[in-house]
């Protein structure tokens, strides 16, 4: 049986998305051994996976990778998110890539990305979660609340579902100027 392509995996009453999933409230444990895997920042320095998240509310965002062009897109339209929104529903804006640390600035560059982001350069945390594509997670302590896997490179989960599920206000991803009547 294939693993579902969205889980809500608790959410205060919402319901499941996988009929099949019975997951307890507080989320789903991130498994120590993936918990523990190292990502780069821009700099090169190793940290855990799980540290990123382990004392805060997150979104992570994993990439196929830096040269996708969907992928730019989906993190451009990142970029986009106001830090201000983040802060005030207390939560952190995370993008892992499959690449080299020395990828991060030239691609947080081009996309105007400034949130916190990292690589995986070995790919361990994708095959320990059995990614292929890409996945967004939502997520707290070591719990996961929420997860998509993409089926295909155009199938990301809108952002603003994304940012709905952990409370951050909508945000207007259009370029074209509000019309005010007047």
């Amino acid at each position: 049986m294939a693993a579902p392509v969205t889980q809500q995996v608790s959410g205060g009453g919402a319901r499941s998305l996988s009929p099949a999933l019975t997951v307890p409230e507080s989320g789903q444990p991130l498994a120590p051994s993936v918990a523990e895997l190292p990502v780069l920042d821009a700099s090169g320095r190793r940290l855990p996976f799980g540290a990123l998240f382990r004392e805060r509310r997150a979104v992570v965002v994993f990439v196929r990778h830096f040269l996708c062009y969907i992928c730019k897109e989906y993190v451009e339209d990142l970029a986009k998110i106001p830090r201000s929104f983040l802060q005030e529903a207390n939560v952190t804006l995370i993008v892992i890539g499959q690449s080299s640390y020395h990828h991060i600035e030239p691609f947080c560059k081009l996309t105007g990305y400034s949130h916190e982001i990292y690589v995986d350069p070995e790919r361990e945390i994708y095959k320990r979660l059995g990614m292929k594509r890409g996945e967004e997670i939502a997520s707290s302590g070591n719990n996961i609340h929420f997860m998509h896997r993409d089926r295909n490179r155009l199938d990301h989960k809108p952002i603003n579902s994304v940012l709905q599920l952990v409370g951050v206000p909508q945000v207007n991803f259009t370029s074209r100027p509000s019309v005010i009547h007047v």
